[in-house]
């Protein structure tokens, strides 16, 4: 797979806001314009009221897409069951939400002894400490900037002091966001320390993704120089 920059720059589109009938095309075109990894939403219908796609979707864009870092964010009431499945057809970053998990360390072992990466996500109305707690054991940390579930949300700008916290303890981490981001959304969340951006309508929907996963880029590339100069 591809390697995940630790505390630097990575933008991943979603790509359930693609043209689904064409999704191995969408994918293409959103690697072509820059794309440093494809962020797949798994949603089970439970966790979230929205249902999309599984194991089989990830496997059948594994054997077209070889090379590319697939991030599974899995918003599903029940993460250790789909661990195995998904390690199968070739997820290389696990990222599961800490309200799904009665035992997020065991999950995260779990993750690991399958060969990939852990991640672990909260919703708007979670605290930030839990997540805080495990950040030494996990490869990205997700603040979610809508509730998850649906596309197409506002971003939540009070979800940065979040990311303050986690950044201000945590330099190096990687610390993902998710909803809402955009050329007009990017300053805040880069301010913040937010390095890995997930991007949706943004810029999938774009006639130009290339420019705009550039001026993401820029933008938070910015500001970890700052941040990196000011610690």
């Amino acid at each position: 797979m591809g390697k995940l920059c630790k505390g630097g720059c990575m933008i991943g589109p979603s790509i359930l806001n693609s043209d689904l009938s064409r999704l191995a095309e969408e994918c293409q075109r959103m690697l072509d314009a820059g794309a440093d990894y494809l962020h797949l939403d798994v949603m089970d219908g439970h966790f979230v009221p929205n249902l999309t796609f599984g194991a089989p979707v990830v496997q059948s864009l594994r054997d077209k897409f070889p090379g590319v870092i697939f991030e599974v964010h899995m918003m599903v009431s029940n993460p250790e069951q789909w661990i195995d499945d998904m390690s199968k057809a070739g997820a290389d970053v696990y990222t599961f939400h800490l309200e799904a998990s009665e035992n997020p360390t065991q999950t995260i072992e779990k993750i690991r002894s399958k060969g990939m990466l852990a991640g672990c996500g909260i919703k708007p109305k979670t605290a930030v400490e839990p997540l805080d707690d495990l950040a030494p054991s996990l490869d990205v940390l997700l603040v979610m900037t809508v509730e998850p579930g649906f596309g197409g949300q506002s971003f939540m700008s009070d979800m940065m002091s979040k990311v303050r916290y986690l950044r201000e303890r945590h330099p190096d981490a990687n610390i993902e966001v998710d909803g809402g981001l955009s050329p007009k959304t990017i300053e805040t969340a880069a301010e913040a320390g937010a390095n890995f951006i997930v991007s949706g309508s943004a810029v999938v929907k774009s006639s130009d993704p290339k420019s705009v996963i550039s001026e993401l880029r820029g933008v938070v590339n910015k500001y970890r120089k700052v941040n990196q100069a000011e610690s």
